[in-house]
């Protein structure tokens, strides 16, 4: 996948985040150690990684709702990282996020319509043009106009990833944190939603941060990817080449374990994978 990069959008400069427990001799707990990424507009970082490697807590960071306690986010050339609330709702222009569950970030009882009016409105923009923008979008992510009207329980998961994406980019964001996006979606839906981002993505010049625990995911839609082991980045580079000829013996197992449909492979790679785990990381 070719992108073209006019300088850096984010850099994420060894930065820490740590959680303070309560009691004096209680000891915080470092979620990231020194992590270093850096995004360029128009291109989509990968982070993979398994569940609890610190992957969620790095967009949380970038998004403003995880602590930044030493190193620093930098977003078209200022220091975010400790940002006021007035600075963050000014920056949710240019910032925005997809999550997990389309479900649970839509609001059940509001019609989809008010849904994707509520940034614009928070933002200032006029009933009529909110009204035309909610148009556009959900053209741009390929949902009938009568969707104003309907609840999100009336779509199918696919459907209400989709609205997900159109709130998200509403304000047109120059940058996204996609949280596991599709990871709750079967294997024919998945595809079509990432195919979505990468149209919108050729269509608006937008850049994703897109987290997953899936290799064959990542390796579809990033330029480049960065693996987190234990709150840490233990590699990066080329998205095809980290995800088919990893270095870092981590990589090669989150490789090894994506399934795949011959068997006799299936059980090389078990064999293969039970030989690194006595490798150090």
């Amino acid at each position: 996948m070719s992108v073209m990069c006019n300088g850096r959008l984010l850099k994420v400069d060894e930065m820490d985040v740590s959680y303070f427990g309560r009691g004096i001799r209680k000891k915080p707990f470092r979620a990231l150690k020194g992590v270093n990424i850096e995004i360029s507009p128009g291109e989509t970082l990968g982070l993979v990684g398994e569940s609890g490697s610190g992957k969620t807590t790095l967009g949380r960071a970038i998004l403003g709702l995880a602590p930044v306690t030493a190193g620093s986010i930098v977003f078209e050339g200022e220091d975010i990282s400790h940002a006021t609330r007035a600075r963050r709702k000014e920056l949710s222009r240019d910032i925005q996020a997809v999550f997990q569950d389309p479900y649970t970030s839509l609001n059940p009882s509001m019609p989809i319509g008010e849904t994707l009016a509520e940034p614009l409105q928070v933002q200032g923009v006029s009933s009529a043009d909110a009204n035309r923008r909610i148009r556009q979008l959900l053209d741009q992510v390929h949902l009938p106009s009568d969707t104003v009207n309907r609840l999100p329980r009336e779509f199918s998961g696919g459907q209400r990833q989709r609205i997900a994406i159109a709130r998200a980019l509403a304000l047109s964001p120059k940058l996204i944190v996609c949280d596991e996006p599709v990871s709750a979606l079967d294997l024919t839906t998945q595809a079509r939603v990432l195919d979505l981002f990468l149209q919108i993505q050729q269509e608006t010049g937008v850049s994703y941060l897109f987290v997953s625990h899936d290799l064959d995911v990542v390796r579809h839609i990033s330029h480049r990817v960065a693996v987190m082991y234990q709150g840490e980045i233990v590699e990066q580079g080329d998205a095809m080449q980290v995800t088919t000829e990893p270095r870092h013996p981590y990589t090669q197992q989150l490789l090894l374990a994506s399934p795949i449909a011959n068997p006799d492979e299936q059980a090389e790679r078990r064999r293969m994978r039970q030989e690194l785990k006595a490798v150090p990381r």
